[in-house]
């Protein structure tokens, strides 16, 4: 039988931009700094690249700035070029405690603080891709317009997005950014999967046509639901059973969800794969998706979320049908 990781990784344009990201990438989310340490990031890294991924996505908030000094640590052991790889954080929650200016806000005053901090942990001159992780209600849409242009301006980043913003919000920086001539929003990295459409299929609808909007999806998974393997509760060794996760339970232990968890596995079953790879597969399969963002703790982990390459293609209307039926 064919290793699905030999299977061909697909590159795509990020929305309108020339920058081609792998059509699977790998964040760090949740593991790196609390299940994983360097030498174990760096092994699932190299495993993500030896796969044909490119694109490696990080945040700011994750671990408290931790996530982005291992994976900088990890990269430099590694010793890949620059010019060879893609990397992306994100800035707008903070991590210097409640400090005004420096927490829950996208101001100007604190974004130029936040990529200096980011690229120092990280150990880079600069990033590939900056998001503003969340919209901030407090900080006038065109201030946060302005300073992240000129961010991009000054090369410590070169493209520059939003993650989790309304489509309204989206479409007023874009319009700001056009009005004055200067950067614009060229990605999102929403939720997207199976079961979480809605903004990613109708409320953005309009952007990918309009302002070329490209994404980068985070959780095919739904937190692990997805892969199956909560059907019977939560295991020891799961994100889920983690002190702060107490909020996961009682979304990955969902009755209803799990009988169509179980109905997924039917499909994955007949298609030859396994339901995390189905899962993942599906999110790439929307054209307007630029990159789908998986996890991983361990490379067994990475070999099995990857050889989604091999099952995208398997895809077809009728299954796109079957499974939509499915989650409806």
């Amino acid at each position: 039988m064919t290793d699905p990781l030999d299977a061909p990784m697909p590159y795509r344009r990020l929305g309108r931009s020339g920058l081609q990201v792998s059509a699977f990438s790998f964040g760090s989310w949740v593991t790196f700094g609390s299940q994983l340490d360097t030498g174990l990031a760096r092994d699932c890294l190299a495993a993500a690249r030896d796969a044909g991924v490119n694109f490696f996505d990080n945040a700011e908030a994750y671990a408290g700035g931790e996530s982005e000094r291992i994976m900088g640590d990890a990269i430099a052991e590694l010793g890949w070029e620059r010019w060879s790889y893609v990397i992306s954080t994100k800035v707008f929650w903070g991590i210097h405690g409640e400090v005004p200016n420096m927490r829950n806000t996208l101001n100007r005053k604190y974004l130029f603080q936040a990529i200096d901090g980011s690229l120092e942990r990280l150990g880079l001159d600069f990033v590939d891709l900056l998001y503003c992780h969340r919209p901030d209600p407090n900080t006038p849409i065109e201030e946060t317009v302005w300073a992240m242009s000129d961010i991009i301006a000054s090369g410590k980043a070169l493209y520059w997005g939003t993650s989790e913003w309304s489509a309204d919000e989206i479409r007023a920086a874009w319009e700001i950014a056009e009005r004055h001539h200067l950067h614009k929003p060229v990605v999102e990295q929403p939720q997207y999967n199976l079961f979480e459409r809605q903004r990613v299929q109708k409320e953005y609808a309009r952007l990918y046509e309009d302002i070329g909007l490209g994404l980068t999806t985070w959780s095919p998974l739904a937190s692990g639901l997805l892969s199956g393997k909560y059907v019977d509760g939560v295991p020891e060794d799961s994100r889920a059973a983690l002190p702060g996760y107490e909020w996961l339970r009682d979304l990955l232990t969902d009755p209803a969800r799990n009988a169509k968890v179980r109905e997924l596995a039917t499909v994955a079953e007949r298609l030859e794969c396994t339901l995390s790879q189905l899962a993942i597969a599906w999110c790439a399969a929307n054209p307007n998706v630029s990159s789908v963002i998986t996890g991983a703790s361990r490379v067994e982990q990475v070999h099995e979320n990857l050889g989604a390459k091999a099952v995208l293609p398997k895809l077809t209307p009728d299954v796109l049908a079957e499974l939509k039926q499915i989650v409806r």
